[in-house]
């Protein structure tokens, strides 16, 4: 994928039908990517950071599951996600896996990929072993970025979201130039429901930890898992990255 192409993953967002508007250029060296870490940790900034450095497609299920809402034309998997999401309960396994698999040539594309909250169960994990081994590829590591429990409570506690434009914002870090207002629209901030109370934040760290303790062994046991502490500046954390990744392939 060229960085110098807006990637609006296309098919990766609406479903199989949709033909991706970016040309699926072969490059040099296509990175396949997998990254793990809390809420909070991240993942998003790097994801971004990778995707325009490596020029790789940043496929997010977080970004299907937000589209899914506006589109008219939803798979049956698209539309069991949505029901469960509307009635307050966990997408299975099952469903999440579904969503992924119906857009497997996301997964063959020629310019590598990074995969952001996919997968996040062990179950989940196999089954994404299981369409790579059957596309005849392989993952180059599973990014796992790492931060102390406090740290994080308080980059979750400071984050805010545009309302206009969905930019993601820290309070103090770097300081807006606005308090309460977007840099980049002048779109107010808000807080979303699971960043409030502290109680709230230390509850999402607790399943993330229960359910991607085996997710991490699991890598670890496939000699994919490559640990990154993700303090400092996004930048120092991608140039952690970047040589981990040098250094491991």
């Amino acid at each position: 994928m060229s960085n110098e192409i807006k990637n609006d993953r296309a098919s990766w967002l609406k479903g199989p039908e949709v033909e991706c508007s970016v040309p699926p250029t072969q490059i040099d060296r296509p990175w396949r990517l997998v990254l793990l870490g809390a809420p909070g940790v991240g993942k998003g900034t790097q994801a971004d950071l990778i995707t325009q450095r490596l020029h790789c497609c940043h496929l997010s299920t977080g970004d299907v599951f937000r589209a899914a809402k506006g589109n008219d034309h939803q798979t049956p998997a698209m539309a069991a996600a949505l029901q469960c999401m509307k009635q307050g309960a966990l997408v299975p396994d099952s469903t999440v896996w579904e969503m992924v698999r119906e857009r497997a040539r996301c997964v063959r594309c020629r310019g590598g990929f990074v995969l952001d909250g996919f997968p996040r169960t062990l179950a989940q994990a196999n089954a994404l072993q299981g369409l790579l081994e059957q596309e005849k590829l392989q993952l180059d590591g599973v990014l796992n970025y790492e931060l102390p429990v406090a740290e994080v409570v308080a980059r979750i506690s400071g984050r805010r979201v545009c309302g206009k434009c969905k930019a993601v914002f820290h309070e103090t870090q770097p300081p807006l130039r606005v308090r309460g207002y977007c840099d980049h629209c002048g779109g107010q901030l808000t807080q979303r429901e699971d960043d409030r109370p502290e109680a709230v934040v230390k509850v999402r760290l607790e399943v993330y930890e229960r359910d991607t303790a085996p997710l991490i062994e699991f890598y670890r046991s496939l000699g994919l898992l490559i640990s990154i502490p993700a303090h400092g500046t996004p930048e120092e954390t991608f140039e952690r990255s970047l040589k981990a990744l040098q250094a491991a392939n």
